[in-house]
């Protein structure tokens, strides 16, 4: 990346200092930092104009997800082009296009609409372009027929059901500062209802197309893995050829997981809010549902290793069976064994030893919210007949947790127990719409939880092989110079401004898509295998 003209950053509200330690991001790292380092940090929280080496730093820091992009919000927005596919819905168009202001030029793509004069109406009276398909082939084939017309550097994609606020853009054009960013997306809320049933409330605040409200950079298996195009602005060149027109649904994830292949940046700003017109039914909601789930299986061919349901680390799911299989004391003194390992390596890297505990516990619970979720989106018609045949009520348990976490976290306006049951409906329906297209496309790969077992390194020393955990626990070694003057000196005159930066990786704790399993019986299979295989002890 090269310097730009500005650049400030912030450090995310879950970063810690201490020492010459800052700790954060997702999945979690630590990272040492040195006094020259620490004082580049203060400059891109001031936003100072950066050198070479700051940029290195500022890149660093942003990829890990530490800290964030504090964008600057011009006073005209010029280079772009929005666009807006719709299909019927003429009342829907006119509200969205009210909704924006005249910083940019409007393009309606008209896919196939049988009130073709309504929508050609509130076209011709917002004073947009139209185009004009002949027939429907989906959101993808009418976003790029507006791709040969455009000629701006941005082009922000707006469905016609949206309605954002005037300055919606300035929030996000802002971030294209930085020339590695290919795509901005805001956050996606439920607009207002004038009834405020359960099910308004509900999807108030679980929405879909909502990424919620944390600041984060886009990629799989990341805080954010994708962003809907519901409302997206995308960098004209990164685009290529465009969106994938054989995906009738999940096109926009399979664009944004290009992106990232590319090397392109995809961020996430929540700070700007565009407004989403709900389904007004239960039935609607959870058919929505079913038609997002049914674009896994189409994903997972095209993205392999990307899609998968739950993300297993083995030593805290380990723990969940073994609770799961009535045997708590098993559990608890396997938990306290990895707690004291993990703290070990916590000591060695200047870290307090009592986070081990914590951070193990974190990651088991976290991974007890995983089962059961994948258990209600998969599974969820089985646990009746298994408690029937005499199963223990953990499973049940087990299953109700994830709605209750989330319950605890958002605190909707909304009681627990009509929060968890439309929760469990929302997430069977769309196992459903997965186990569905996993028929249709032949693949069991978005049915198939994945082992978090790390990869085996021929050239690595026992103790220092140690230092991965799961599947990603790795050394970061970070030096960063800076060419002072050389125009001036004739020479380069490289100050060491960071030391050396240790990563580690705890996907055990961090999931992003809150891993999770299939019966405890195979969990136990599963950590065995993988303890077999070890021959030393693993951080969890």
């Amino acid at each position: 990346m090269t310097a730009r003209p500005s650049l400030q950053l912030r450090l995310d509200p879950g970063a810690r200092r201490r020492g010459n330690t800052l700790t954060g991001g997702a999945p979690k790292r630590v990272l040492a930092i040195t006094d020259a380092g620490w004082m580049a940090i203060a400059d891109l929280e001031r936003g100072v104009e950066p050198t070479g080496a700051t940029v290195a730093l500022a890149d660093r820091l942003l990829d890990a997800g530490i800290a964030h992009p504090v964008p600057g919000r011009p006073g005209e927005v010029t280079g772009v082009t929005i666009v807006v596919p719709v299909h019927d819905r003429p009342a829907q168009l006119d509200r969205c296009l009210g909704g924006l202001g005249r910083d940019a030029a409007v393009m309606v793509v008209d896919d196939g609409s049988r009130d073709r004069d309504g929508v050609a109406a509130v076209a011709r009276r917002h004073g947009a372009q139209l185009v004009v398909r002949p027939a429907c082939h989906g959101p993808a084939a009418a976003r790029n027929a507006a791709l040969s017309q455009i000629t701006t550097d941005l082009i922000a994609f707006l469905d016609s059901d949206c309605v954002p606020g005037p300055d919606w853009l300035h929030g996000l054009v802002g971030h294209f500062d930085d020339p590695r960013v290919a795509a901005v997306a805001p956050r996606v809320r439920a607009g207002p209802r004038s009834d405020g049933g359960a099910l308004d409330r509900f999807l108030a605040a679980r929405s879909p197309l909502d990424m919620g409200e944390r600041e984060s950079r886009v990629e799989p298996g990341g805080v954010v893995s994708y962003v809907p195009t519901a409302a997206l602005v995308v960098r004209r060149r990164a685009l290529g050829a465009g969106f994938d027109e054989r995906l009738r649904y999940g096109e926009d994830v399979d664009l944004v997981w290009r992106l990232c292949a590319a090397g392109w940046r995809v961020r996430y700003d929540p700070s700007v809010v565009v407004a989403h017109s709900e389904p007004s039914g239960l039935r609607p909601a959870l058919a929505r549902r079913f038609r997002y789930g049914t674009s896994a299986a189409a994903l997972a061919v095209r993205h392999p290793g990307r899609l998968a349901p739950a993300v297993l680390s083995p030593w805290p799911t380990l723990v969940v069976a073994l609770l799961l299989a009535g045997r708590p004391a098993s559990a608890a003194w396997l938990a306290g064994r990895q707690s004291v390992v993990f703290g070990r390596r916590l000591r060695e890297l200047g870290l307090p030893t009592r986070w081990g505990v914590g951070w193990f516990g974190e990651a088991t619970y976290h991974s007890a919210v995983s089962v059961g979720r994948y258990l209600a989106m998969f599974a969820l018609p089985l646990v009746p007949v298994y408690l029937r045949r005499g199963g223990s009520v953990r499973a049940l348990a087990i299953v109700a947790l994830p709605a209750l976490d989330e319950w605890w976290r958002r605190r909707p306006a909304l009681d627990p127990v009509r929060w968890s049951a439309l929760t469990l409906a929302d997430d069977a329906a769309y196992g459903a719409g997965v186990w569905w297209g996993s028929i249709l496309t032949r693949t069991a790969s978005p049915l198939v939880p994945v082992v978090a077992a790390r990869a085996r390194d021929h050239r690595s020393r026992p103790r220092t092989h140690l230092r991965r955990c799961a599947s990603s626990y790795r050394t970061l070694a970070l030096k960063l110079r800076d060419a002072a003057s050389p125009q001036a000196e004739g020479q380069e005159d490289q100050e060491e401004i960071t030391g050396c930066g240790r990563c580690l990786t705890a996907r055990a704790g961090w999931f992003s898509r809150m891993a999770g399993g299939r019966v405890a019986c195979i969990l136990v299979r599963v950590a065995r295998t993988h303890a077999a295989r070890s021959r030393q002890d693993h951080l969890a």
